[in-house]
């Protein structure tokens, strides 16, 4: 394993997990459902113990964790605001953005462990895998809330 590798993947993973928290602190200014905002809450601090389980990590390996969001992830919220402004409390547009989210959540956790498996520790690849796991879950949840506003059309 290569440490400075590793650092690389673990904080491609900090960003995500930022990118996650404040797209759902976004999120939860467009919706006044309670339910939703219980459902955003709860994934935000999914994310908030990945970040701080990759942080504590890249701190073992000597690494500096990284602050950031992704350019994308920037432009998504602000491409997420005015669709909001134009949809008002939307409850299908606001669940369509967070499950593209979540999407590309899932997607950087597999890239991660298929792409870079050789980068990281078997400790890592146990972590990794934990998080995956309940990012898929909570991918489900969103998807299969926002499945039910579409039945209930």
């Amino acid at each position: 394993m290569d440490k400075e590798k590793s650092i690389v993947v673990l904080n491609s993973l900090v960003v995500i997990n930022n990118d996650r928290i404040e797209g759902y602190e976004s999120a939860s200014k467009e919706t006044k459902d309670s339910d939703l905002l219980l459902l955003f809450a709860h994934l935000s601090q999914t994310s908030v113990k990945f970040k701080q389980e990759l942080v504590d990590e890249i701190h073992k390996l000597g690494g500096k964790p990284t602050e950031g969001t992704t350019i994308m992830g920037r432009f998504f919220r602000v491409w997420m605001d005015v669709k909001a402004a134009f949809t008002k409390d939307d409850r299908k547009t606001i669940l369509d953005s967070c499950e593209y989210g979540e999407d590309t959540a899932v997607e950087a956790y597999n890239d991660a462990l298929k792409e870079h498996d050789n980068c990281i520790s078997t400790e890592q690849r146990a972590m990794l895998k934990a998080h995956h796991a309940l990012l898929k879950i909570d991918h489900d949840k969103v998807k299969g809330m926002r499945d039910s506003v579409l039945q209930n059309s």
